[in-house]
């Protein structure tokens, strides 16, 4: 698993795996699930993190990897 916080962009994404993204849906606002050809999620984005995450959330500790 691979996390990655841009504090520029304030965006948050976690990548499960790296099976190839076939399509992406937003299920809610700002919140972005990527899907593999059978359908299991792939990845995760969250915009605007800060204004999604619980108080407390320490985004700037994420270290890329």
């Amino acid at each position: 698993m691979k996390s990655r916080y841009d504090a520029e962009t304030d965006a948050l994404y976690v990548r499960f795996t790296e099976t190839p993204i076939v399509e992406s849906e937003e299920v809610r606002p700002g919140i972005v699930l990527d899907f593999d050809a059978e359908g299991r999620i792939v990845a995760l984005e969250i915009l605007d993190a800060t204004d999604h995450l619980a108080r407390g959330a320490d985004l700037a500790a994420l270290t890329a990897a």
